[in-house]
């Protein structure tokens, strides 16, 4: 909706090798909103679902040792999403959270 796309307007964006983060801070501590986004670019439907559900598995993993508040985030898959190794998409995910400032 309207808010996925003010995120991806006003967002700070953090490119890694395994996938890219938008972060857009609220003003509120109520727990982070997240989407999803894979093109076509990445693959067909079943490489772009695989893409999709590493992404939301690395964010679980994440978000179990860091809870997320007063953000809004979009994670988008890139080729390297299906193919990189899980620990380092975590890494990817952690790094990118931290220089798009969403950790508080």
């Amino acid at each position: 909706g309207d808010r996925f796309l003010a995120v991806a307007a006003k967002a700070r964006k953090a490119p890694m090798p395994g996938l890219v983060l938008q972060a857009l801070r609220r003003d509120d501590d109520a727990p982070a909103r997240v989407g999803f986004t894979v093109t076509k670019k990445v693959g067909n439907s079943v490489v772009r679902n695989r893409a999709r559900r590493r992404l939301k598995e690395a964010l679980r993993v994440v978000e179990r040792e860091t809870p997320l508040v007063g953000v809004d985030l979009v994670l988008i898959g890139r080729d390297g999403t299906g193919r990189r190794a899980f620990s380092d998409l975590v890494e990817d995910l952690r790094r990118a959270l931290g220089k798009a400032g969403a950790l508080t």
